[in-house]
């Protein structure tokens, strides 16, 4: 059974002898507007890895780091962010793409596979949290590398549900204070992002005793691990979180 809408496509891409031509009231619409969304790569990404999965998963696992992940829009069509937070240390990574497709998410994690090396990366996302956007809607071109082999765990919050992930959306308003939203990532480079972030993880946090993210991700994950990371301390007294820092 086929609905009547997949018929009209079958039509439209020329699988059926016939054409549009020949369905008298379709000649008479204008084609419909495109919509701008993007489709999910992978329609079933979901199964098995909604929230009530990823609960179970932290309750069999519970001593397992959480990472989340999310997007940071600019102005529509425009480049986008990619965050990465990791809630033990509330450290937060970002990274700058030209839009926001699947492709572009995988493409940085696999860097990240290879540049922190397989053993480091399994170390720093064992689990991954996120939403439901289609950008991160091919789970599996990031849970495995090419050889077959697992590198981490994606799971899903419900829709509507950005308070499950609530401590990066938290991070967030750092970034907002620093690129308010409405304004566009356009004229921004990647070391634009990496040194907004290294003000942002070297702010001291009172869930941390006051503490930086970056004091705590070292204490944690090492020097080393931050260098690959491309990840600076800031001195306290030269930290700058407003629109100050980026402007171009």
């Amino acid at each position: 059974m086929h609905s009547e809408k997949s018929i009209y496509n079958y039509i439209d891409y020329n699988l059926f002898s016939a054409r549009n031509i020949d369905l008298p009231r379709k000649v008479r619409y204008r084609p419909r507007k495109k919509s701008s969304q993007h489709f999910k790569v992978d329609r079933s990404c979901r199964i098995g890895r909604t929230y009530e999965d990823f609960l179970n998963f932290i309750k069999e696992h519970p001593d397992t780091p959480i990472v989340q992940m999310d997007s940071v829009e600019g102005t529509k069509g425009g480049k986008v962010l990619l965050t990465i937070h990791f809630t033990s240390s509330q450290y937060m990574l970002a990274f700058i793409r030209d839009s926001n497709t699947s492709r572009s998410v995988i493409d940085i994690f696999e860097n990240l596979y290879w540049e922190l090396n397989p053993d480091i990366f399994s170390e720093l996302f064992p689990v991954i949290l996120t939403d439901n956007g289609s950008e991160f809607s091919n789970p599996l071109a990031i849970e495995f590398d090419k050889a077959g082999n697992r590198r981490t765990y994606i799971f899903y919050c419900n829709p509507s549900a950005p308070y499950e992930k609530g401590s990066a959306e938290n991070n967030h308003e750092f970034i907002r204070r620093i690129v308010p939203k409405g304004h566009s990532f356009n004229s921004y480079l990647q070391e634009d992002i990496s040194l907004m972030m290294s003000h942002i993880n070297s702010y001291g946090r009172k869930k941390l005793n006051d503490r930086s993210p970056h004091s705590v991700f070292n204490f944690l994950h090492g020097a080393d691990t931050l260098e690959k990371l491309n990840a600076k301390l800031i001195p306290a007294k030269d930290i700058v979180l407003n629109t100050k820092l980026l402007k171009k």
